[in-house]
């Protein structure tokens, strides 16, 4: 599986890889209607946040060394390295970070119980936790995994015109990202 390290509009960057959304990885015993309007709420989230977090989650999960992962080549293969760790670890605080206002938050989401009508804030909350949860034990897998980076020349052009801000030609290379690279979505993924 192929992973991508690459900066969207707002020069800000991205790790994906190339598989859709799949399904949310939490079950519950409780009612199933509840369920499904909790994980209505949640993949209604933007897919910007959730598939960079099945990308974390699948990352890390044991097997498939080592990982290959494509950036712009714009950097040789150490300052790659170096930024890609540095990422890591600056989304596994804030998974932390997150993960801990959650847990402070919870005990709270009981009272919505009292409200007529299911709880699905609690079950969102929990499913959020559960992703986060993951996506926390894959940034910390990731860390330590053999990378094997790859320079694709179509990814150095994307950055280009995000350096260059030439919005002109975001459509026709975020067409080519999806059309050659396999990422699903590429234009709400690193753009709108």
């Amino acid at each position: 599986m192929d992973f991508f390290f690459v900066r969207d509009h707002r020069r800000r960057f991205r790790f994906y890889s190339a598989e859709p959304l799949g399904p949310l990885p939490a079950h519950f015993s409780k009612t199933r209607a509840v369920w499904e309007k909790a994980k209505k709420k949640v993949t209604g989230l933007d897919p910007r946040t959730l598939l960079q977090e099945q990308a974390f989650a699948h990352g890390g999960r044991p097997g498939s060394e080592p990982l290959v992962i494509r950036h712009s080549g714009r950097r040789d293969e150490g300052a790659a390295r170096a930024r890609l760790l540095f990422f890591l670890q600056r989304m596994k605080t804030r998974h932390i970070a997150i993960l801990a206002t959650e847990a402070v938050v919870v005990p709270f989401t009981g009272l919505a119980a009292l409200l007529p009508g299911p709880n699905v804030i609690f079950y969102a909350l929990a499913i959020l936790m559960v992703i986060q949860w993951q996506a926390l034990r894959g940034l910390s897998r990731l860390a330590v995994k053999r990378h094997e980076f790859v320079a694709d020349p179509l990814l150095a052009e994307w950055e280009d015109a995000v350096e260059r801000r030439d919005e002109a030609r975001y459509p026709a290379l975020l067409e080519r990202l999806g059309r050659e690279l396999g990422l699903p979505t590429p234009r709400k993924l690193l753009w709108r």
